[in-house]
């Protein structure tokens, strides 16, 4: 699995490997929204079939 850092655009910052350690710190205790179907991501997921937007699941970090 792969973890893709967007901002709140929805502009992709970065790429990780989804399995590091600092993935999962990042995301404990957060609860994902599932899906990222909306045409806010196409710029984001481009290249990536309707089936996989739709499996994603999206985290929104505090800053």
């Amino acid at each position: 699995m792969v973890a893709r850092l967007c901002l709140d655009t929805h502009e992709m910052v970065g790429e990780f490997d989804a399995a590091v350690e600092e993935v999962g710190s990042m995301t404990a205790g957060l609860i994902p929204v599932e899906g990222a179907t909306g045409p806010e991501w196409d710029a984001a997921l481009a290249g990536h079939s309707a089936e996989e937007r739709a499996a994603a699941r999206v985290y929104t970090l505090p800053v």
